[in-house]
């Protein structure tokens, strides 16, 4: 069994920053992509950036130059740096992985959701 676990959502003032965290944990032989998603009220589910295991990045255009991903492969973490924040980056973030959890297996995992939550 394999789970993704995040952390670091919250309540930010526009302009403020977080740092999201998501931990892979159980049987894994290698974890390939790793990425962030997010949902809007109202809005279906997006894109915000992933990162491979050579470590090449893809943005969404909005978030573009604010919101840096990176990942400890010694962690088997991936993180989302998330500055100059918006209102509309509110929504509901959700981690994304590829984990060959057998010699012939791959699963596409996802983590819980955190809320993250723009406003003054």
């Amino acid at each position: 069994q394999v789970q993704l676990v995040e952390s670091g959502g919250g309540l930010v003032q526009p302009g403020g920053s977080l740092r999201l965290s998501c931990a892979a944990s159980g049987t894994i032989f290698k974890i390939y992509n790793m990425g962030w998603y997010r949902r809007a009220p109202g809005k279906q589910r997006e894109l915000v950036a992933v990162i491979t295991d050579v470590d090449i990045t893809v943005y969404a255009d909005s978030v573009k130059g604010r919101f840096p991903i990176s990942r400890d492969n010694a962690k088997n973490t991936v993180y989302l740096h998330m500055n100059d924040l918006k209102p509309e980056d509110t929504a509901v973030y959700y981690c994304n992985a590829r984990i060959r959890t057998a010699v012939d297996r791959d699963l596409e995992v996802w983590g819980q959701g955190t809320l993250v939550t723009v406003s003054s």
